[in-house]
């Protein structure tokens, strides 16, 4: 049996915006601006008063999948305008020990005895990056 549409909504929540405009979707929320591009996809998005409508017509198996995709890439957005993400790096090793310094001000962040070389690699944090031990 062939489908005729497949299709999702999102809820907007208060303190988002959203633009749609040719499968471009751009949040503005209190933490910044999101902007994603869903071109790649044949997908119809349409902007209601409190939720985006996301369908296919005439989708195929891979298509029905992309539409839940899309969902999660939206939730995704409000998340990041709304509280932002935290994320943390863990270094392990099997058999060299590796040494990590930070330092500048937590702006700089230097890797000594990785794969058991001697040249140490330095790296720059870009900016609203905080590095913490």
């Amino acid at each position: 049996m062939k489908l005729i549409s497949a299709g999702d909504s999102v809820k907007i929540p208060d303190r988002c915006t959203v633009k749609i405009h040719t499968r471009v979707v751009i949040v503005d929320g209190p933490r910044g601006t999101l902007k994603k591009s869903f071109k790649h996809l044949p997908c119809e998005l349409t902007l209601q008063k409190k939720s985006i409508g996301i369908k296919v017509h005439f989708p195929k198996r891979k298509d029905v999948a992309c539409v839940r995709t899309i969902c999660s890439h939206i939730n995704n957005m409000f998340t990041g305008v709304l509280q932002g993400y935290k994320y943390k790096m863990k270094s392990v090793y099997a058999h060299f020990p590796i040494n990590i310094n930070i330092i500048n001000d937590n702006t700089h962040v230097e890797v000594h005895n990785i794969l058991g070389e001697k040249f140490v690699r330095r790296v720059n944090l870009l900016p609203g990056v905080t590095c913490k031990p």
